[in-house]
């Protein structure tokens, strides 16, 4: 028996992650996560048929992100919730100086910029599996599309990343020699 409060309600916190990769917008995640939760509760009838609640409800919460980000006319925002790195405090070996933490920022909100601009499918595919720690079974069904199809959407938008990181990277050494 699926319960709202112990199987659905724990899902928001992930459900808002979602929502704000793909919309990159903090009002519109959080109303994209109310519209789910208001969904999925009103399809209660169905729960009993549904083999796998988390997914049913991740994939409600996509659709509705992206009839959102559709409705914005695709206006993003960069992410203003770029979580820190821990600061440590002391002066001695090992402590990370306010350069350390600032350069470790920029990197952060570097790698988000690169994951904002992969096609949907590889961003959906890499939100699920690196930072929600999703199976590819799970990211297949959430997505409707193959296993194989999300291990090789990862695969394209981890080397994009990687790539356009380390393009960045020798960019603004080359910057910083001049």
């Amino acid at each position: 028996m699926i319960s709202f409060q112990h199987d659905i309600l724990p899902l928001k916190d992930m459900l808002f992650r979602l929502a704000l990769r793909i919309t990159q917008n903090r009002e519109e995640a959080e109303d994209v996560v109310q519209e789910t939760m208001m969904k999925v509760w009103t399809r209660r009838e169905q729960w009993a048929a549904i083999e796998n609640i988390e997914a049913f409800t991740t994939t409600i919460c996509r659709n509705l992100a992206l009839d959102h980000l559709k409705r914005l006319d695709n206006q993003h925002a960069s992410l203003d919730d770029t979580e820190s790195l821990p600061s440590r405090e002391g002066t001695g070996v090992g402590s990370v100086t306010p350069f350390d933490h600032a350069v470790s920022q920029d990197r952060i909100q570097m790698v988000h910029r690169i994951i904002d601009s992969l096609p949907e499918k590889q961003r959906s595919c890499v939100q699920l599996r690196d930072i929600e720690s999703k199976s590819y079974r799970d990211i297949a069904t959430i997505l409707g599309i193959s296993e194989e199809q999300v291990k090789v959407n990862i695969f394209r938008a981890r080397q994009t990343i990687r790539q356009r990181f380390q393009k960045l990277e020798d960019y603004d050494s080359l910057k910083t020699e001049s």
